[in-house]
């Protein structure tokens, strides 16, 4: 590892982990339950309006003590915008490219957005308006990262149910242990 944390020249990608999630107090709500496969989004007390990530002020009504609290989500949307990413500035990443990174609108309210990976891989057939449910990556003991995959494809596991109960296996591939 150089001086700046990222890998030398010649250093197996194995050697380094992927980052995990560093939770304050704002975001912890939301990361115990993404370690749960639970994805959850903060609602503000003010106008009722959801937000993720959640920050000082409301993006909605610019309150600024919107109160926060963490309510459970569908995890279901659409496709919004898509990347393939095929070179990592992190080292961590470095054995997952190439690999798909999605911005999602959730059904649950317009505008309410979150990037994450496409499980489904980065040669899926998307377009504007794909359907994706969540899943969920897990790092490390208690800790997961919610993540996309299609909704049509009725091969893939991961995701969560309106109830925020989940069939998510973990893993960077959803058919693993299919």
């Amino acid at each position: 590892m150089t001086a700046a944390g990222t890998a030398g020249a010649g250093t197996p990608a194995a050697e380094f982990p992927r980052p995990v999630p560093v939770p304050d107090e704002r975001s912890a709500p939301f990361w115990a339950a993404a370690a749960s496969h639970v994805l959850t989004a903060a609602r503000c007390a003010r106008c009722r309006s959801l937000a993720i990530p959640p920050d000082q002020v409301c993006p909605h009504c610019d309150a600024t003590d919107p109160e926060f609290v963490f309510e459970p989500v569908s995890g279901r949307g659409r496709i919004r915008s898509w990347t393939v990413v095929r070179q990592s500035f992190l080292p961590g990443f470095n054995a997952e490219l190439p690999y798909l990174l999605v911005d999602v609108e959730l059904d649950e309210q317009q505008e309410l957005r979150m990037i994450g990976r496409l499980l489904d891989g980065p040669d899926s057939p998307v377009r504007l308006g794909t359907p994706v449910r969540v899943a969920f990556e897990d790092l490390a003991d208690g800790v997961s990262v919610p993540a996309f995959v299609l909704a049509g494809d009725p091969d893939s596991t991961g995701g969560s149910d309106s109830t925020g109960g989940s069939d998510s296996t973990g893993g960077s591939d959803p058919r693993e242990g299919a």
